[in-house]
């Protein structure tokens, strides 16, 4: 069965050019010039993949990865924008975002991304099948299908990336994973986000789950390696 792509791009030229290498490709591809358009065909299509440009009219790309991720934290989403600052990148990815591509991209790039965020979806798909998707330790319960913890009877929302992040971490079994392996696992080996973006969301994680962010007991940091997740608290 083909795997199917769904493209929101307001730029024509772009969009077909796009359109026709994924074909060419032999993917199953829907297209729309703009965010509405694109939000109406997402639930009609039900794509394996989505690349949004950032920039569109009626809706942007930032609020239709938002309005997809209220449902779907599985699907894949790449970004596509003209703008290059790390801030814009970050803001799509703590939307759901996994990849983003900034213009003028390459054609073999592209094709390149799109296959590992497909490889990324299908996985994200069978594991979700398999567990029940969630974790426990200390005073701390997380239902990543839900995309929500507790601490003791406080709540907390987890973004798809603070999620993702405390999953790897946590199926490492205690193993020390390096920034570059959690990007690699998180964001995806092609995403071009810097190893601070993995910090910042560990600084956040702490924030959430530990008694003393600046004394973290689960999310311990090895200097000079990375990050380790000590499930029983003990810290380093």
């Amino acid at each position: 069965m083909k795997e199917r792509i769904l493209i929101a791009e307001d730029d024509a030229a772009i969009r077909t050019g796009v359109s026709d290498l994924l074909e060419s490709e032999g993917y199953h591809v829907a297209s729309a010039a703009d965010g509405v358009a694109a939000l109406e065909m997402y639930r009609d299509f039900d794509p394996d993949l989505v690349i949004l440009d950032v920039m569109m009219p009626g809706m942007n790309g930032y609020d239709v990865c938002r309005e997809i991720r209220t449902g779907d934290r599985v699907t894949p989403v790449i970004m596509l924008t003209a703008k290059g600052r790390e801030v814009d990148k970050v803001v799509g990815l703590e939307l759901g975002a996994d990849d983003y591509m900034v213009k003028p991209f390459g054609m073999d790039e592209l094709l390149a991304r799109v296959r590992s965020a497909l490889r990324r979806g299908a996985l994200s798909r069978a594991n979700r099948g398999r567990d029940a998707g969630h974790l426990s330790f200390g005073d701390v319960r997380v239902d990543f299908d839900r995309m929500t913890g507790w601490k003791g009877d406080t709540e907390f929302p987890l973004t798809p990336k603070e999620a993702a992040l405390l999953r790897c971490l946590a199926d490492s079994d205690g193993r020390v994973l390096s920034r570059a392996d959690l990007l690699d696992e998180v964001w995806g080996i092609d995403c071009d986000v810097t190893t601070r973006t993995v910090d910042q969301h560990v600084v956040r994680l702490r924030q959430k789950i530990e008694d003393d962010p600046s004394r973290p007991r689960f999310l311990c940091t090895v200097h000079g390696a990375g990050y380790r997740f000590d499930r029983f608290g003990k810290g380093l």
